[in-house]
């Protein structure tokens, strides 16, 4: 998949708004690979604004009950992946494929490991150095609140997924405000 600069993408999409080009030509013309791209970039601005488009600097860690909610979305609805992510304000669609290839093999937990290796920082070498055990050996109590806490989610998820089974659209409303008063918070 290529990378976009966002002054590429914006203008792109400032091209398509002016109403002199459609979505076809714009990506034959500016060699994009898809159509779908651009229609997406333009949802994305049209939802967002430039947030909505531009790649953000710093990864963004979400919950699991996030993805969770998303996944249950997702499913439940059948809207695509770039509509459910327009409606949870994500910016990259197949990131929610990989959270459901991620439930699949390996359930709630498998969602709440961090991918890839996380940086070491000076604080973390100097412990690493001091320590006799090894970083992946937890106290079987520590080993017994994370089994709890996942399948306190577990249980959350569950009692989400028949609610949402009972009343679709009356779930559904009542959380889109829910997401989108957060979303708010978060960007301000």
């Amino acid at each position: 998949m290529a990378n976009y600069s966002n002054e590429f993408k914006m203008m792109i999409i400032q091209e398509y708004l002016d109403g002199i080009t459609r979505y076809k030509t714009l990506a034959r013309e500016y060699g994009v690979k898809a159509d779908t791209q651009i229609r997406n970039w333009v949802k994305s601005y049209e939802m967002y604004g430039v947030k909505g488009v531009f790649r953000k600097k710093s990864k963004e860690v979400y919950s699991v009950q996030f993805k969770l909610d998303v996944l249950s979305f997702n499913k439940r609805t059948g809207t695509s992946l770039n509509e459910t992510a327009l409606h949870f304000g994500l910016i990259n669609p197949p990131m929610i494929s990989s959270w459901n290839k991620r439930f699949l093999e390996g359930g709630a937990e498998a969602l709440d490991q961090p991918k890839g290796r996380p940086p070491m920082t000076d604080k973390a070498k100097n412990i690493k150095s001091t320590r006799t055990t090894s970083e992946n050996e937890m106290t079987r109590e520590q080993t017994l609140e994370r089994e709890n806490e996942l399948l306190r989610l577990e249980v959350a998820y569950l009692k989400k997924l028949k609610a949402f089974q009972m009343d679709p659209d009356g779930y559904l409303e009542k959380h889109k405000q829910r997401y989108h008063s957060n979303s708010k918070k978060n960007s301000d």
